[in-house]
């Protein structure tokens, strides 16, 4: 396992990385509904487990020809960016 699929982040961290608020990733944490884990009383998340639960998100939402694998979720281009847009 790579260091960055390895990688240890906190609430802010993930909420950074999904583009979601805090409120909405502790929610999601206390319910168990994300990947996730507390160290010493604060939720810690993996990316490589997050970026497995993006995967799963995606693939129960395609129809069967249309899945993904967790590699190729975490290597997407966000919309607008494929050809180099300017997003202004």
């Amino acid at each position: 396992m790579s260091e960055v699929e390895s990688e240890i982040l906190t609430l802010d961290e993930v909420a950074a990385y999904l583009k979601a608020g805090k409120r909405t990733v502790y929610r999601l944490a206390q319910k168990g509904e994300i990947p996730a884990f507390k160290l010493g009383g604060t939720w810690r998340f993996r990316r490589s487990e997050l970026d497995r639960w993006i995967a799963e998100s995606i693939n129960k939402k395609k129809p069967e020809g249309d899945r993904v694998s967790a590699d190729q979720a975490s290597r997407r281009i966000p919309l607008g960016e494929e050809q180099g847009e300017d997003r202004r």
